[in-house]
């Protein structure tokens, strides 16, 4: 196994996990306290991060925390140690304990969040609530002697290109004459100085996400013989990699809403639940955002959701819901725990990928403040 320091810890978080799926503006997402340029054996996950975890983080000897929710949340202007903020990050400080957070971002991520309560919750043929991402595709096309068109295919596909659904390595050819007059100081790799060359060649296209151009691009001029490539790069108004908030399913078997709640009680760990609509109607439809869904009523409606469930719920809300027919169960904000597990393990499982000789520790500590009583 290897040792491993924070920034490839982080690197390959963020290759499930990127910033750019972040979807709140101004999400403090990243790194918060500490530096990552160091090595790392221990990695506590965590939804929050209070005093009693960072004396956690403390006793387990863990170099990094990742939690879901950002420890910094608005801009600050001091710290002061003789008040509870300021003085945790005080102790992470002084005890080297590196702080990231990946909130929204998390939330969005296929895996994420949303997905890990889907999955407690059972919920099959699921798609996306809210849309907040997606990537254009783009088509290079880009001629090339015949003789060199496989080699140049194989590293198109190994690129990332040519991916296309359940499918990969997918590219359309052309054949045709290429023509052109080397100059002084050319090195051409056929033809000769001053003279016009015709060349048997091919056209090759292959479409891409937008995010891996550059990849794509570095290995078709490293992998073409000619010196000044001809090629043409065009934007799609195709997209790809659509991802989201919040998730849209359906229960393995309808349950009237009362026996919904004793099941969301269950599965999501929580004392109680609030409820708006008939406890007696039939459900089967269900759409979820974790945390504070209030914004996303008219989306769940529009679902076509017998059920949105989902934390924080406004009174004014809760109103306006009622009125377009549309049930609320709300379990809380704090059933977002569930990426303490679902983070350490799909990390330990990529690390372990890796050879990375990294331990990944579930926080214990209980953030909810609220006491059902």
């Amino acid at each position: 196994m290897k040792t491993v320091n924070g920034q490839e810890i982080i690197q390959l978080f963020e290759s499930w996990s990127p910033k750019k799926l972040a979807c709140m503006e101004n999400d403090p997402i990243g790194l918060a306290i500490g530096t990552l340029n160091k090595p790392v054996s221990k990695v506590l996950v965590t939804l929050d991060v209070n005093e009693e975890v960072a004396d956690e983080a403390i006793a387990q000897g863990c170099e990094l925390i990742i939690a879901h929710h950002p420890p910094i949340f608005r801009r600050l202007s001091n710290i002061r140690t003789d008040n509870p903020a300021g003085r945790l990050y005080e102790k992470l400080i002084k005890n080297d304990i590196a702080v990231y957070a990946a909130h929204t971002n998390l939330d969005v991520a296929e895996g994420g969040v949303n997905d890990l309560l889907a999955d407690a919750l059972q919920l099959e043929n699921r798609f996306i609530l809210e849309e907040t991402y997606a990537e254009n595709m783009m088509k290079l096309a880009v001629f090339i002697p015949t003789a060199n068109a496989t080699d140049l295919r194989e590293a198109l596909a190994k690129a990332g290109a040519g991916r296309i659904g359940d499918y990969e390595a997918c590219s359309y050819t052309t054949m045709g004459e290429g023509r052109f007059r080397p100059l002084e100081g050319a090195n051409p790799h056929v033809g000769a100085i001053g003279e016009l060359h015709v060349e048997e060649e091919v056209k090759i296209e292959v479409v891409f996400p937008e995010s891996v151009k550059n990849r794509v691009l570095k290995a078709m001029l490293n992998a073409h013989p000619y010196e000044e490539p001809a090629y043409d790069l065009i934007r799609l108004d195709q997209q790809t990699n659509v991802m989201g908030l919040g998730r849209v399913g359906y229960l393995p078997q309808e349950m009237t809403l009362h026996e919904f709640t004793q099941f969301v009680k269950e599965q999501l760990d929580v004392p109680a639940v609030r409820v708006v609509g008939d406890l007696q109607s039939k459900v089967k439809k269900i759409a979820l955002v974790g945390g504070d869904g209030n914004k996303y009523i008219y989306s769940a409606k529009r679902a076509g959701a017998d059920v949105f469930l989902t934390g924080d719920m406004y009174f004014h809300t809760a109103q306006d819901a009622q009125a377009i027919g549309l049930q609320i169960v709300d379990p809380g904000h704090h059933v977002e725990k569930v990426m303490i597990t679902g983070v350490a393990k799909k990390m330990a499982r990529m690390c372990e990928d890796k050879k990375y000789s990294v331990e990944f520790v579930q926080s214990t500590i209980h953030t909810e403040p609220f006491l059902f009583v």
